[in-house]
């Protein structure tokens, strides 16, 4: 499915009023649904997700993050620990030559905890508008805590790390990208990023709201993680 540029903003148009309406004005040429979210077909989304699944061997390295993440629920030292086996294994071109501080990290976790707590369970579906607020805050929170803590890029920010580390804390609620991923969906990342994010996160569920009939059930995984799988897939991989 080719994408195609957004249109630039004119300075005599009006801005929207939310981020969900942002996510809705990137709707092109019918190539889309009303809210913005490319089109997939359940035949298209298969190829995708069992396309990485046959190919990729880092899934070894998701489960045990998420497993030692639900394990010390509760406990931010130990969840930090968790949660870096994923962060320095799949974001490893940003650490590469420098890791993030854990202790940051786990002061993250400690002073968010009463909001991650209670998106943990949600599902990408129950997306609103009163949400926007905090996950942007949240975004940040962690942008800055997962910065590059030493080395020549000391100081560098991962919105890539983030949203990975913000999925293992919410699973089916607050989806994963990359750059080619976020830019396939008209995203960038490169100013406001927790903006971008948000933005992101409502054309999952339109996504979600498209494909929640052609999910496999035994498929151990939750729906956002598959929806990510078909995306690395399609986008970052250009194998279907």
């Amino acid at each position: 499915m080719k994408m195609i540029p957004q249109r630039p903003q004119s300075s005599h148009e009006k801005a929207p009023a939310t981020l969900a309406q942002a996510a809705t004005q990137l709707r092109r040429g019918g190539m889309e649904d009303m809210d913005g979210t490319p089109r997939v077909t359940a035949a298209e989304f298969e190829r995708g997700y069992r396309a990485l699944q046959a190919r990729e061997v880092g899934d070894a390295m998701y489960k045990t993050a998420t497993f030692l993440v639900q394990h010390f629920w509760g406990q931010p030292s130990d969840m930090a620990d968790g949660m870096g086996v994923l962060l320095l294994t799949w974001n490893q071109a940003c650490y590469r030559y420098g890791s993030f501080d854990f202790a940051l990290l786990e002061e993250a976790l400690r002073a968010n905890m009463a909001v991650i707590e209670e998106l943990r369970p949600r599902n990408i579906g129950s997306l609103v508008e009163t949400d926007e607020r905090g996950i942007r805050r949240l975004f940040l929170a962690f942008l800055d805590a997962l910065r590059i803590a030493e080395g020549k890029n000391k100081g560098r920010k991962s919105p890539v790390a983030v949203a990975k580390a913000l999925h293992l804390l919410a699973p089916g609620f607050l989806p994963l990208w990359d750059e080619k991923i976020a830019n396939a969906y008209g995203c960038r990342y490169n100013s406001k990023p927790d903006q971008k994010y948000v933005v992101f996160a409502y054309k999952m569920k339109g996504l979600a709201r498209q494909l929640q009939e052609h999910v496999p059930a035994d498929c151990g995984r939750t729906f956002l993680k598959l929806i990510d799988e078909y995306n690395y897939a399609k986008y970052t991989k250009g194998w279907i």
